[in-house]
């Protein structure tokens, strides 16, 4: 038998989107307050779509591989 996933409040997140915020340390909170993720998310990935050009660290969220080496080129850092 499937277990079936009855609230799935996991959201994707551009680079472009973490680019436009006015912060350099990034939580889901901050993504939260933002309007880039609703208020009743239980979690964030970064996902490596679009670009980022300044350095951001983000802390408790997650990245994929692509995503992770785009934010440490621009001189940030992805802390889990």
């Amino acid at each position: 038998m499937v277990p079936l996933v009855l609230n799935c409040r996991n959201y994707e997140v551009r680079l472009t989107d973490l680019d436009r915020l006015p912060v350099d340390e990034i939580d889901l909170l901050g993504l939260q307050a933002a309007g880039i993720v609703p208020g009743d998310a239980l979690s964030a990935k970064v996902i490596l779509s679009g670009t980022i050009t300044r350095k951001v660290t983000l802390k408790g969220i997650g990245a994929t591989k692509g995503a992770k080496a785009a934010i440490e080129a621009a001189g940030g850092s992805v802390a889990e």
